[in-house]
């Protein structure tokens, strides 16, 4: 098919979705963009710091991307990163792309100052063993099948190279059509069974789970999302709940949770998984 009409390109970037197998249409790329919403790539607009204001930023990728960078820097001189979903710079990702030295290849379904490729993650347009590492921020949820994106990053990581993932626990829908999955701590850590684990764990507790309660039970009366914000905007102190939070029961009531590792040849069995609860459980 791509031999006689080609790729289409959105803002001059090369469209490479099979679209035949893909959600997503060909004739969405007509706007030299192909996003599904109005989408602030800058993190700079009113409604997204409204939203940061009351749920607070990542406190877990600011820690996983310098520690990424210091693994990188130790293993290579000029290690090649790809971000999948990196049509906005993920809260807490600025390592990444500040370090001089890193290069960084970012791909999402639309086309952003921050993409060099529109690609799909479960088809991945990258030859195996490519990269020396695969930052995946709040996009597992939006994929048909994560376990076949996760394939995909298992075949285009070099031997060793480092993942890091978070994905929402307890959240509502967010992106309408295009959200699909939740997973408990240990349902990701089973996603992810072909790493090694470095780190696991929640991001945000219960306190945060609760403020995005909060904001949805407004949106659920019919309010737009600004004032569902405002509305919900009081309740900013409980995401402070999570700081005083025992590691097992957070991750047991959290609002998302991450994973951070390396590619193995190996893979967890499945009686692996009640030692792996445990582990993260310790009375």
């Amino acid at each position: 098919m791509f031999s006689k009409t080609g790729f289409p390109r959105a803002a001059g970037q090369p469209v490479l979705i099979d679209f035949e197998h893909s959600i997503f249409e060909r004739a969405a790329y007509d706007d030299d963009c192909g996003s599904a919403f109005d989408r602030d790539d800058t993190g700079r607009g009113y409604a997204l710091r409204l939203r940061r204001m009351l749920t607070g930023s990542n406190p877990v990728t600011p820690q996983k991307s310098k520690e990424m960078v210091r693994i990188l820097e130790r293993k290579t001189r000029r290690p090649v990163v790809l971000v999948i979903g990196g049509g906005a710079i993920g809260s807490g990702a600025d390592p990444l792309y500040n370090t001089q030295g890193i290069q960084i290849v970012g791909t999402d379904v639309y086309a952003s100052r921050n993409t060099n490729v529109v690609a799909d993650g479960h088809f991945l347009p990258f030859q195996n063993q490519t990269f020396d590492a695969v930052w995946i921020q709040a996009v597992l949820e939006h994929v048909l099948d994560p376990s076949a994106v996760v394939d995909e990053i298992h075949r285009v990581l070099k031997p060793g190279g480092i993942v890091y993932a978070d994905t929402p626990f307890i959240q509502q829908v967010h992106e309408q059509a295009y959200d699909f999955t939740r997973f408990t701590l240990s349902g990701h850590r089973w996603l992810f069974r072909r790493f090694e684990e470095i780190d696991s764990g929640a991001v945000g507790g219960a306190g945060k789970a609760l403020l995005w309660s909060i904001r949805y039970v407004v949106l659920s009366l019919g309010f737009n999302t600004r004032i569902a914000t405002l509305v919900a905007l009081p309740f900013f102190w409980l995401r402070f709940i999570d700081y005083f939070a025992k590691p097992g029961p957070k991750s047991d009531a959290a609002s998302g949770v991450f994973f951070f590792g390396r590619r193995s040849e190996t893979e967890l069995i499945a009686k692996d998984m009640l030692r792996y609860y445990a582990a993260k459980h310790p009375r």
